[in-house]
Parts: structure tokens; C-alpha cells; sequence
């Protein structure tokens, strides 16, 4: 389970990266709120900066998942780090109304789908850490 987590944050980082090839529309589509969209049409970094900071920090996670699986050498601080990876992933995805406020631009698919997303990755993540250390 540890492997499938860690390829749906492969998967994540992926599709943010979608975003910045495919340009405005593509952010539109993902639901990242018009003023991303804006900020990427007008050229402005600040969208492609976060954009791979989020798919950069979605990689690690990935491959923690994977050390965790043990298809890669363990990683640095691996016991500490696996369980606060599968929290945030819990946490973001049951607990995104708090977060809504703070991110007025996004859509309400935005919420629902990446909450539901990141949710269903918290519980492979969790399986997975209870399978690898019971």
C-alpha cells in the first residue's frame, strides 16, 4: 500500500506540473482560483513557484512512501516523517473547510475533489504505515 501511496503523490506532483505546462486553462481546470489563472497568464512566477514547491514537497512524500515500502534505502528521520506525511494528508482532506477561508479563489469542486483525493491518500498511507510496522 505504501507503493500505491507513494505513486498517487507521484501523480499529484504531476498534475501540478500540468498546470504549469498547460498554462491558465489548465489552472482554471484544477480549480487554483482565477487569480492563479491571472497571475500565469500575465507571466508573473509567483503560480510556477508554487506550483513546483507543492509537486517538489509532493515527490518527498512520494518517496518516503517508497523508502517506507522498502523499494528505496530508508530516508532520514522515515519513522517520524511517514506518520506526519499521513497526516496531512488526513487532516487536508478531512478538514478543508478551515482552509476555504484562506483560499477564497478556489472553486467548490476544487475543495471537494482535492479533499476527497487527499483523503482516499491519507487511508492508503495509513494502511500502508500499518501494514510495513504494524
Amino acid at each position: 500500500m505504501l507503493v500505491l501511496a507513494g505513486t498517487f503523490s507521484f501523480a499529484a506532483a504531476a498534475a501540478h506540473l500540468a498546470c504549469i505546462v498547460g498554462g491558465p486553462g489548465w489552472y482554471r481546470a484544477m480549480g487554483a482560483g482565477e487569480r492563479m489563472a491571472l497571475a500565469a497568464a500575465r507571466g508573473q512566477w509567483r503560480p510556477t513557484i508554487v506550483t513546483l514547491l507543492i509537486s517538489a514537497i509532493l515527490v518527498t512524500w512520494g518517496l518516503y512512501a517508497l523508502s517506507g515500502a522498502g523499494v528505496l534505502a530508508e530516508l532520514p528521520l522515515q519513522r517520524w516523517i511517514l506518520p506526519v506525511i499521513t497526516a496531512v494528508y488526513l487532516l487536508r482532506g478531512l478538514f478543508f473547510m478551515p482552509l476555504r477561508a484562506h483560499f477564497p479563489g478556489n472553486s467548490a469542486a476544487f475543495w471537494y475533489w482535492s479533499s476527497g483525493i487527499c483523503a482516499a491518500i491519507g487511508v492508503v498511507h495509513l494502511v500502508g504505515l500499518w501494514q510495513a510496522w504494524g
